[in-house]
C-alpha cells in the first residue's frame, strides 16, 4: 500500500461508519477470516439454517491456506507423537473429501526409501518409550517400526478407496531410478493431493449459494458488544466503512487469531497461538514417474518431493518458529539450502539453486501447547468460546487442511447451543461446486469436454477439469472456437475464464488468478501477468 492509499484509508476510518443494518439485518454468525477454516465453518453453519456473513481482509486463501504442502494426509509422523485421534480423523477424512471434490483432489502414491540412518526427531513419546525398552536403538527408526506405523496408517481410518502399503525393491524400477544406488528397499503408501486455494474458494462459493454473504478485501477494524449484539466495523477496500451486527463471532483469523483477540475484539485471554513457518521450493521436474517421495533426514525431520503442475517438482516443508503475523513469511536462503541439501542426499542428480523456479512460505497458526520445538507442536485444533465481552466469540486455534470439515462440525457443537439449533451434520460427501461426479470419473469428464469443445488441447482440457470439474462447461459456455473466449492472456488463460473467476470466484487481481485460483504464474511471462492486471483494472 502506498503512503497516499494509507492516508486515504485512515481518512475513511475517521468518518463515522455507515450503519446499514436494522434489527432484521442482524446475522446469527459473523466469521472473521477467509481461509479454509473460516470458509468451512461458514458453509457448515449456513447449511444448518443460520444466517452467516464472512469477511476476509485480503483475498480468500491469501495466507496459510494457499501455502500448504497441498496434501490430504493423515500425518504419518504424528503417530510418533501419539496423536492417534488426530491421525484417525484425518485418515477418515481423506476419502470423505475425495468423494466430494474429485476435480481438485486425487490419490497419490508415496515412496519412503528405507536406510539404517533414520532417526527420531527429538524426544517424541515413541522414541522415549523405545529408549527405555530397547536402549540399543539409540534413537533410530528401525524398519519394523516404520512398517508397523504404516500398518496403523492403512487401518485406522477404514480405508476403502485408497491402496494399502506395499514393499518395493528399488533396483531396476522407475521408483528407484532417481535415487542413489545405496537405497535398495522402500515402502509405498497412499495419501491424496488437494488444490488448497481452490478448496477454500469452492467452500466460499457453496456457502454463498446457500445464503451466506462473503466479503473479500474487507478488514474487520473492531468488534464491540452492545446489548448482547456484536457491532462489527468493516473497512472494505472498495467502499465506505460500515457496521455489521451479529449474535456471535467466529475468530478464524489464522495467524492473526491472537491479534483479533487482543486488538480487534479486545478481550483478555490466556490462550495463545504458536506461529510456525513452513517453506517450500518448486524446481524443474526431477524425475519422470508420477509418485511422491517421503524422505527422512538424519535430523529426524521429513520432507516430500511431489510431482507438480506436470513440469515441476514441489519440495517441502521446513518447520521454524515465526515472529509475528505482520512479518510476511518467505522461504529464506537458508531454508532453500536446507531443502536442496536434504533432497540431494537421496537423489542421484544433485539439485542446485539454479533449478528453483519458485518458492513460497506460509505460517501455520498452531495452538501454543508449550512444545519444545516447532516440529513437536501439536497440529490438532483447539476451539474455545469466550463470553467475557457480553456476547459469544468462538476462537479457532490450529488445525490442518485435511480436517477442515471435521473442524467445522466441531465448531458447530460450540455454536449450536447459542441458537437452540439441533440441525444434523450434513457436509460429509456433499459435493463442492463442480465436483458432482465419480472419484474415478476425471478422464471420462475430460473426454466429454474435448468432444464438446474441439479446439481444446489435451493439456488445456485437463487443466480446466482439474480446476472446475463440471463447471468447466459453464466456464466455456457457447464458445465454438478459441476466439470466442476473448482475449488470450497466455498459458491457455482467456478473457472468458477470467470473467468467471471475477464474477463467481471473488478474484480481483492478477495475483489472485495466476497464483491462487491457478498456478499459471509458473508458465506466464511477467508482461503477460502485467497485461492481465491492466485488463482487470480497466474492467471497472
Amino acid at each position: 500500500m502506498s503512503a497516499a492509499e494509507a492516508y486515504t484509508a485512515l481518512d475513511r476510518l475517521k468518518e463515522p461508519p455507515v450503519d446499514q443494518t436494522n434489527t432484521s439485518d442482524i446475522v446469527d454468525l459473523f466469521v472473521i477470516g477467509g481461509g479454509i477454516n473460516g470458509c468451512g465453518i461458514a458453509r457448515d453453519a449456513v447449511g444448518r439454517g443460520l444466517s452467516v456473513e464472512l469477511a476476509e481482509m485480503n483475498d480468500l486463501a491469501s495466507a496459510t491456506s494457499s501455502a500448504s504442502t497441498k496434501l490430504f494426509h493423515g500425518g504419518l509422523r504424528y503417530l510418533e507423537y501419539w496423536e492417534i485421534r488426530l491421525v484417525r480423523e484425518a485418515l477418515i477424512e481423506r476419502e470423505t473429501l475425495l468423494r466430494a471434490m474429485p476435480h481438485i483432489a486425487w490419490p497419490m502414491r508415496f515412496v519412503l526409501p528405507y536406510h539404517r540412518g533414520m532417526r527420531f526427531d527429538g524426544d517424541t513419546p515413541t522414541s522415549k518409550a523405545l529408549g527405555v525398552v530397547m536402549p540399543w536403538l539409540k534413537g533410530r527408526r528401525p524398519a519394523w517400526l516404520i512398517r508397523f506405523g504404516l500398518f496403523l496408517y492403512d487401518n485406522l481410518g477404514g480405508r476403502q478407496i485408497l491402496k494399502g502399503t506395499t514393499s518395493v525393491k528399488l533396483a531396476g524400477t522407475p521408483e528407484g531410478a532417481p535415487l542413489e544406488d545405496r537405497f535398495a528397499k522402500a515402502f509405498e503408501y497412499s495419501d491424496c493431493w488437494i488444490e488448497d486455494s481452490r478448496l477454500v474458494v469452492l467452500n466460499a462459493r457453496d456457502a454463498e449459494a446457500r445464503g451466506a454473504k462473503i466479503n473479500v478485501r474487507t478488514k474487520v477494524v473492531s468488534a464491540e458488544q452492545k446489548d448482547g449484539i456484536w457491532q462489527v466495523t468493516l473497512d472494505p477496500q472498495d467502499g465506505p466503512a460500515r457496521v455489521a451486527r451479529a449474535k456471535m463471532l467466529v475468530n478464524a483469523g489464522g495467524p492473526w487469531v491472537g491479534e483479533i483477540i487482543r486488538n480487534t475484539v479486545r478481550i483478555n485471554s490466556t490462550e495463545g497461538v504458536r506461529l510456525v513457518r513452513g517453506s517450500h521450493i518448486v524446481t524443474r521436474k526431477l524425475y519422470e514417474h508420477d509418485k511422491c517421495y517421503f524422505f527422512q533426514g538424519e535430523d529426524g525431520r521429513i520432507i516430500f518431493t511431489i510431482p507438480y503442475e506436470t513440469d515441476f517438482t514441489l519440495i517441502g516443508t521446513t518447520d521454524a518458529d515465526h515472529p509475528d503475523p505482520g512479518t510476511a513469511p518467505v522461504c529464506t536462503p537458508q531454508e532453500q539450502d536446507y531443502l536442496i541439501d536434504f533432497a540431494s542426499n537421496y537423489l542421484k542428480q544433485d539439485i542446485t539453486k539454479d533449478d528453483i523456479v519458485w518458492t513460497y512460505s506460509g505460517v501455520r497458526p498452531l495452538y501454543d501447547d508449550g512444545a519444545s520445538s516447532a516440529t513437536a507442536a501439536t497440529r490438532d485444533y483447539v476451539l474455545t468460546v469466550d463470553q467475557s465481552a457480553g456476547a459469544p466469540i468462538l476462537n479457532v486455534f490450529g488445525g490442518k487442511i485435511t480436517t477442515y470439515r471435521r473442524l467445522a462440525e466441531s465448531a458447530w457443537e460450540q455454536i449450536a447451543p447459542f441458537f437452540d439449533n439441533g440441525a444434523a451434520p450434513w457436509t460429509a460427501g456433499v459435493p463442492l461446486p463442480g465436483g458432482d461426479f465419480p472419484v474415478d470419473g476425471v478422464e471420462a469428464l475430460q473426454t466429454r469436454l474435448q468432444n464438446r469443445y474441439r479446439f481444446l488441447t489435451q493439456e488445456w482440457s485437463g487443466r480446466l477439469i482439474k480446476a472446475y470439474g463440471l463447471d468447466a462447461f459453464a466456464v466455456l459456455g457457447d464458445a465454438k472456437d478459441a476466439a470466442d473466449l476473448g482475449q488470450s492472456f497466455g498459458a491457455t488463460l482467456t478473457e472468458q475464464e477470467v470473467t468467471w473467476l471475477v464474477e463467481k470466484e471473488y478474484a480481483r487481481t492478477a495475483e489472485d488468478i495466476v497464483w491462487r485460483r491457478s498456478k499459471l504464474g509458473l508458465r506466464m511471462t511477467p508482461p503477460e501477468v502485467q497485461a492481465l492486471d491492466e485488463w482487470l483494472a480497466n474492467r471497472g
